[in-house]
This record gives C-alpha cells, sequence and structure tokens, in this order.
C-alpha cells in the first residue's frame, strides 16, 4: 500500500506526478538529456547503468521500467537481473564491465571509489564523459529510486506486462520518452484539477 493516502492502492510514478506536478516537466528534460541526448555512451547502456543501479536499490518499479527501454534499445531486458546474480560471470562486454562495477560501487559505497577505480574504465576504453554520463546516471536513479520507494510507489511491470508506453516501440519512437512522459503528467494533472 502507497504511504501517502492520496495515492491509489496500486500506485504507479504517474499517479504521485499527477498529484505533485511541480519540477516534474525539468527533471524529465534533464533526463532526456541524459538518456536520450547525444553521448560516449549508447542510449542502451545508458539504460542499462540506470537499470542495474535501480536494481541494485532493489526499486521493482525502475528497474522494470527500464528494463523495457533496454530491449528497445538493443540490450537484453533481463541483463541487470544477470548482473545482481553473478556480476563476474553475466554475459556482458568486457568493456562494459569496469564501468558497471564502477556504478555499483558509487551506487553503495561511493566515499570508497579511487582513482584506481577511475583508471580501470579509462583503461578500458572509456572517456571521461563516458564515466561522467554513468555518474549522472547513477546519481539521478538513486533520486528516482528513493522518491518511488519513499512514498510507497507499488506498481510492477512484471504483473503487467505489454503496460510500459515503450514496449513494442522503436529506438525512433523514443526520442523524447521522458520529456514526452512529462507533458503527459501535466496534461494529467491539470485535468485533475478540472474535475
Amino acid at each position: 500500500m502507497p504511504f501517502l493516502p492520496s495515492l491509489p492502492d496500486t500506485a504507479h510514478l504517474s499517479d504521485l506526478y499527477t498529484l505533485f506536478p511541480e519540477n516534474v516537466q525539468p527533471l524529465m528534460a534533464y533526463s532526456d538529456g541524459l538518456l536520450r541526448g547525444k553521448g560516449d555512451l549508447s542510449i542502451g547502456e545508458r539504460e542499462l547503468i540506470a537499470t542495474y543501479v535501480s536494481a541494485l536499490n532493489a526499486c521493482t518499479f525502475c528497474a522494470g521500467s527500464h528494463k523495457v527501454y533496454c530491449g528497445v534499445f538493443g540490450l537484453d531486458p533481463d541483463l541487470a537481473d544477470t548482473l545482481i546474480d553473478d556480476f563476474d560471470s553475466a554475459p556482458v562486454e568486457d568493456k562494459l564491465r569496469p564501468l558497471l562495477a564502477y556504478a555499483a560501487k558509487l551506487n553503495t559505497l561511493p566515499s570508497r571509489l579511487t582513482e584506481a577505480d577511475a583508471l580501470a574504465v579509462y583503461d578500458a576504453g572509456w572517456s571521461e564523459t563516458a564515466l561522467y554520463e554513468a555518474v549522472q546516471i547513477c546519481a539521478l536513479f538513486n533520486m528516482m529510486n528513493r522518491i518511488i520507494e519513499g512514498v510507497g510507489i507499488n506498481f510492477d511491470y512484471a504483473h503487467a506486462p505489454g503496460s510500459h508506453p515503450a514496449t513494442g516501440s522503436r529506438p525512433e519512437d523514443q526520442a523524447r520518452s521522458y520529456s514526452d512522459y512529462g507533458d503527459r503528467v501535466a496534461a494529467l494533472a491539470r485535468d485533475k484539477k478540472r474535475e
């Protein structure tokens, strides 16, 4: 059951944002820039980091939502679960492994990051830009996971397969997925005010 009494029994992030629409659109514009804009990491790699961080935080809603985006952008939607189960044997490119290890350490023990952790990322062939993209994604999803868990969002895409708006879509359909979502939430909030 959600922790805010005004949320429905099965609460989706849209329910929360419809109640509290302030700052949603700027957050979604930032998310589009980070996750859909030009970058050194592919969009699929960025979505994998978002999914993996959310899985590390046991945020079912975000992990389930971003698995869908992993699939849209050409990655195995279940790869984050495999990384959680056994990081060392998960079928991930060798180049990506130190970047994911960096994100995991940043997620759980940020003060324990060392220059050696960054050097492992650079030695794998990544740029400073790629590392900073991963850092921002980890930070964004720690915030999002805590918003979702803090208010008790309990919608689970595993119980509603195919209900994600990106299911079955093409990458080009998702070029502005976060900003489009922010626009939909703003419209829902306006409609709710009129009721």
